[in-house]
């Protein structure tokens, strides 16, 4: 299958970069925006107003009729986690059977504890689900800086024909088959980047930030088995890799946000007014380690800390009071 056409929904900072790694790619791209400000920005300025900058490529169409971009042979959902359903529901009835909808969102929904590929699954259900996570900034892609993520699909071929339609010398994704384990570790690492930022904003130190991620991806690679997950998955692009990036540097949402935190900055006004999925994540997390017995303290803290239920003082104090014992 030779994949010309794609189109990327979505208009933010991250759905910006992949087209324009798609137009780099030799693709012809449809970016579909909803939001009329940023549609009007990207029509008349080319440019997105949250890549500030970042001129996009003349090879990408900017769309705001939903119809038009679900004529396209390859999907790229680059949507919110929390409203992926709602948007694949909109686009389901237009898709050509068996298009490849690709996710690049990085959560689990709420109330249902669904993962993203879960979703269109269910509500498009002629088109062929896959998920696209790993190590890297919308900016670095944007520019053509060299990143590298992994592209998954549960068809090994389909996973490679994609992987090759958006791929180019500066935008590399590993294909794989592994989906689960590209989503678990796309969601997971985003709370723990929260308890990095924590960790730095506290002045915790480098040897604390460096025992936090080890100990946290531990976590990962326990909830990654009890849900299906390879662990060479967990030690790959999409699971260490982007925990490291995204644990060690405050261009990341999740670290900034909870370095704020670290700082005494409030809940509410911790963010920015940006979206750090991490919080939203932690709690449907927690329900899922409960309901299979899995033992993620680090995840807990945190969790209680962004319900309140902990303060952030507290919430070290209880990590660091815990017992010794084998390290596994």
């Amino acid at each position: 299958m030779s994949i010309e056409r794609i189109a990327v929904l979505g208009g933010g900072a991250w759905g910006t970069a992949l087209a324009q790694a798609c137009a780099h790619a030799g693709r012809s791209v449809t970016l579909w925006e909803h939001e009329p400000g940023n549609a009007e920005s990207l029509l008349k300025k080319r440019e997105s107003r949250f890549l500030p900058g970042v001129k996009i490529d003349d090879r990408i169409a900017v769309t705001t009729d939903l119809t038009n971009a679900a004529k396209a042979q390859a999907i790229l959902m680059v949507v919110p986690a929390q409203v992926l359903r709602s948007v694949t529901k909109a686009l389901a009835p237009m898709l050509a059977k068996a298009t490849p909808v690709i996710v690049c969102a990085k959560g689990i929904e709420h109330g249902t504890q669904k993962f993203m590929t879960e979703i269109v699954a269910e509500c498009a259900p002629d088109a062929i689900p896959a998920i696209l996570s790993g190590p890297s900034f919308a900016a670095d892609v944007a520019r053509g800086m060299p990143t590298a993520v992994t592209l998954a699909a549960k068809d090994a071929k389909i996973a490679a024909e994609l992987s090759l339609a958006i791929g180019s010398t500066t935008f590399r994704p590993y294909h794989a088959t592994d989906v689960r384990g590209v989503e678990i570790g796309g969601a997971m690492k985003n709370v723990l980047a929260i308890a990095a930022g924590i960790a730095a904003g506290q002045g915790l130190g480098a040897s604390a930030s460096a025992a936090l991620i080890t100990r946290g991806f531990g976590e990962i690679v326990r909830f990654g088995k009890a849900y299906g997950a390879k662990t060479e998955t967990m030690m790959g692009l999409s699971g260490l890799g982007d925990l490291i990036l995204t644990a060690s540097s405050p261009q990341s949402r999740n670290f900034s946000f909870g370095q704020a935190l670290g700082k005494g900055v409030p809940i509410a006004q911790a963010s920015g007014g940006k979206l750090a999925e991490g919080a939203f994540t932690a709690p449907v997390l927690l329900e899922m380690a409960a309901a299979r017995n899995i033992d993620m303290p680090i995840h807990s803290a945190i969790a209680a800390v962004l319900s309140g239920k902990s303060s952030v003082d507290d919430a070290i104090k209880s990590l660091l009071a815990r017992p010794f014992g084998v390290e596994e």
